[in-house]
């Protein structure tokens, strides 16, 4: 199987921005819905963005719509989550996923990052 590898996660003021990348193995990326999860303390796990395989067009969470981005470099197998004008809330480890045929499931997702840590002080 697959495998997944985070990275870019770290501390940023209110209103900043961060980007997080994920490599994926070139078999997962072909073929896989590639997602971001993310989970704060005490809560579950939560969808973040994801795009299928074909990464025509990116779909997000409503709490983030407008201030992240979903991008894929094909020639790279990597993903990204640009987050700009961060905020407190948006505190937590953030996870890369893959799934065949995923959408916006926690459970359609069984490829799962490292996690990477983002914290948003106000």
């Amino acid at each position: 199987q697959g495998q997944l590898v985070e990275s870019g996660g770290g501390l940023v003021q209110a209103g900043g921005s961060l980007r997080l990348s994920c490599a994926a193995s070139t078999r997962t990326f072909s073929t896989y819905t590639m997602g971001w999860f993310r989970q704060a303390p005490g809560k579950e796990r939560e969808f973040v963005a994801a795009s299928s395989w074909s990464g025509v067009i990116p779909y997000y969470a409503d709490s983030v719509k407008g201030r992240f981005t979903f991008s894929r470099d094909n020639a790279k197998n990597t993903v990204y989550l640009q987050m700009n004008s961060l905020k407190p809330e948006d505190t937590a480890v953030y996870y890369c996923a893959a799934g065949p045929g995923a959408r916006r499931s926690v459970k359609e997702f069984n490829l799962w990052g490292q996690g990477t840590q983002v914290t948003v002080s106000s």
